[in-house]
């Protein structure tokens, strides 16, 4: 592990890029519409978890390192997926001479604008919800496993930043139009396919949603259609479906993906499940008496607090109508994404370890439509105030 550690330089150059960090969140907060120290807390907060991952990667191994050590080799041929993980790793080791540390924290900025876009989307729909509401909100957007796989240098940091951005832009698509193109265009980088979940749902989005002009629904939703045509076919062929794959050889490939993905301590059998069981194994599972480790327990705490929110936010809309105020949030997206991308990736998922991982591509979406709908509104309580900024924390 001689080649992991860092040099004094180096260890003065990753310093400096924590800071940069910092100074990242300062500037970016107001966009988010946090306090300075609600921004540093999150950063302090994610860092932290970023060097937990990293002294983890280089005592257990992983695939940060690996990363790392294709980084350093030059004449890197530039392909979608793990490729342009390694080059992109590239411009800090060889360029700026960054260690793994020094690259880890750089990944962990991305990780962590995702997460502070997260939770600015929680803190946005739950502004006029009762205390112990806003105090969920912010026990899940602290929760170790969301900051843990965000952290580290690989896809999940890149994904997660790319799933963080398009949530915040969905609550005003309108405006925020710039910042969904910037979520695919990384999604594509990193994880084609999730990219094409990501085109499908926003041309659901248009041909769906409800309070769209004609027009307008005719030409955004036929960018979004032309974009989903693109993606889905790129990122079944990434994925090794091919492009022309007929609906037999997807089931091949699923059963595949389900037998390649059983290696592992966290292997369960999911190929005799329905659909339904498989995606509930693998949002909820591993349940508090599957725990074996400290990592584990965590876990199940974490899909714990999942279930609860699955629960209690399931009955809430069955219960009782949409609110007014959430209307303009382009939700039809967010539950086209989610839905989707649950289904696909419970169904090519046999181990737990990877979807501890890969389901904060779209867990993040689905607690901010379930939160969104618990707990009734303090408005209907108190006179309203004179504009939403003004109650916001």
């Amino acid at each position: 592990m001689s080649d992991l550690s860092s040099t004094p330089f180096q260890l003065v150059l990753a310093l400096l890029v924590f800071f940069f960090g910092a100074l990242i969140a300062l500037v970016i907060r107001r966009y988010f519409r946090t306090s300075s120290s609600r921004a540093l807390t999150l950063y302090g907060w994610h860092s932290f978890f970023c060097v937990v991952y990293f002294f983890y990667v280089v005592n257990y191994g992983g695939d940060a390192t690996g990363y790392y050590h294709w980084s350093l080799v030059s004449d890197v041929d530039f392909k979608f997926g793990t490729l342009a993980v390694r080059i992109i790793t590239s411009f800090f080791s060889q360029g700026l001479g960054l260690s793994l540390l020094g690259c880890s924290l750089v990944f962990q900025i991305f990780g962590f604008v995702g997460l502070l876009a997260f939770d600015s989307a929680l803190r946005e729909v739950t502004w006029d919800k009762p205390r112990n509401i806003r105090r969920l909100a912010t026990l899940i957007v602290f929760l170790p496993s969301i900051s843990f796989w965000s952290s580290g240098l690989g896809k999940d940091s890149l994904s997660f930043f790319a799933m963080g951005l398009a949530l915040w832009a969905a609550l005003s698509l309108k405006r925020r139009w710039w910042l969904l193109v910037i979520s695919m265009s990384v999604m594509l980088l990193v994880r084609p396919h999730i990219a094409g979940m990501l085109g499908v749902g926003l041309a659901s989005s248009y041909v769906f949603q409800r309070g769209i002009p004609f027009l307008q629904r005719s030409v955004l939703g036929g960018i979004a259609i032309i974009a989903a045509i693109f993606l889905v076919p790129f990122g079944l062929n990434y994925a090794g479906v091919g492009e022309g794959a007929d609906a037999g050889e997807v089931m091949e490939y699923i059963e595949g993906r389900q037998g390649y993905n059983m290696k592992g301590g966290g292997a369960v059998d999911i190929s005799a499940m329905s659909p339904p069981l498989q995606m509930f194994t693998y949002l909820f599972r591993p349940s508090l008496i599957e725990a074996r480790n400290i990592f584990s327990l965590a876990a199940s705490i974490d899909n714990l607090i999942l279930l609860f929110l699955f629960i209690v936010g399931g009955w809430s809309l069955i219960k009782k109508p949409l609110p007014s105020s959430l209307a303009s949030h382009n939700r039809v997206f967010l539950w086209a994404y989610c839905f989707l991308a649950w289904l696909v990736l419970a169904m090519t998922t046999a181990n737990l370890g990877i979807a501890l991982r890969q389901k904060w591509m779209f867990t993040p979406m689905l607690i901010f439509l379930l939160i969104s709908v618990i707990g009734r509104s303090r408005l209907s309580l108190e006179p309203a105030p004179n504009s939403l900024e003004g109650r916001r924390r």
